[in-house]
């Protein structure tokens, strides 16, 4: 069965999903997945027009930086339904007999110039981590980018 997916629809928590089943290992695999209702086209998101259709050489350099930076093996055990978690404490403190009062929310600072929060925000973890990622020069020898003092 190798290769081959079946679609179909799995009623839960009140709802009707789509599904796709496949083989993987010893068992099978189900992925819940979108009905075509459910999905935008990308020409009907309005922000995407701001989006200059070309990419300076710089703003991709960065990009490859920030994913290196954050790159790491996949363990799902480092991932918490901190919802979940959240929700059972408020639970816990209702059965105690605790008063739950709602934190406040603290709204976030604006960001005017998003390429100048990457590269601090880069260069923060950057300092904690590694060093940056080497750039190959013209003459195919490795050289440390060049990096801008703020």
């Amino acid at each position: 069965m190798k290769g081959k997916v079946g679609i179909g629809k799995l009623a839960l928590y009140g709802r009707e999903y789509l599904v796709a089943v496949r083989p993987h290992e010893n068992g099978i695999v189900m992925h819940t997945l979108h009905h075509a209702a459910e999905i935008r086209g990308m020409d009907s998101v309005e922000e995407l027009n701001s989006v200059p259709s070309k990419v300076r050489p710089e703003e991709v350099k960065l990009a490859k930086q920030v994913i290196e930076t954050f790159e790491a093996p996949l363990n799902l055990k480092d991932y918490k339904d901190e919802y979940r978690e959240g929700l059972q404490q408020i639970i816990d403190a209702k059965i105690e007999g605790k008063e739950v009062v709602a934190p406040e929310v603290e709204a976030p600072p604006k960001v005017v110039n998003l390429m100048e929060a990457l590269k601090r925000s880069l260069d923060s973890v950057s300092a904690k981590k590694k060093a940056p990622a080497k750039a190959i020069v013209a003459n195919g020898k490795a050289a440390a980018p060049k990096r801008k003092r703020a």
